[in-house]
């Protein structure tokens, strides 16, 4: 039952982070206001957070549940999806840190600004396409190592 708990947990989660991502994708756009770079601030830190679950949920479910970390480790998907997370996360900064001077500067951003961001957005969401392409080629055993 543990298994199939994790495992709904964090498909969940994961599908809420692709939302969230999508939401700040949508926001940032040219002629964006103060009160939208508020709300992308809550967005974001909804994202972090999220972020952080899937970690807990995720390894939790690759040490605990039925498959066990001896699986997991010795597999080159699971690395793969793993490392390819962490990317994610760091692209996810240079937007936080935007919409942090964004805000405490009181005006709202250039055409420029929301540009590079959008970029960062884009290329966080072009990598998390690959994300349930090496869930799926992990949990189908590929990419087993020794």
């Amino acid at each position: 039952m543990l298994d199939l708990v994790l495992a709904i947990a964090h498909h969940l989660l994961v599908f809420s982070l692709f939302g969230v991502l999508f939401a700040e994708l949508v926001l940032v756009r040219r002629g964006v206001d103060l009160a939208t770079v508020t709300r992308l601030g809550r967005i974001d830190l909804m994202y972090g957070a999220l972020a952080g679950l899937i970690i807990v949920v995720g390894f939790s479910r690759a040490i605990f549940a039925a498959k066990g970390w001896a699986y997991y480790s010795h597999n080159l998907f699971f690395h793969l999806k793993v490392g390819t997370f962490v990317v994610i996360g760091l692209l996810s900064i240079p937007p936080t840190l935007a919409y942090i001077r964004w805000r405490r500067s009181g005006a709202a951003p250039d055409d420029a600004q929301v540009t590079a961001a959008r970029r960062w957005l884009w290329a966080e969401m072009i990598l998390f396409a690959f994300l349930p392409a090496f869930a799926a080629a992990m949990a189908r055993g590929y990419g087993e190592f020794s």
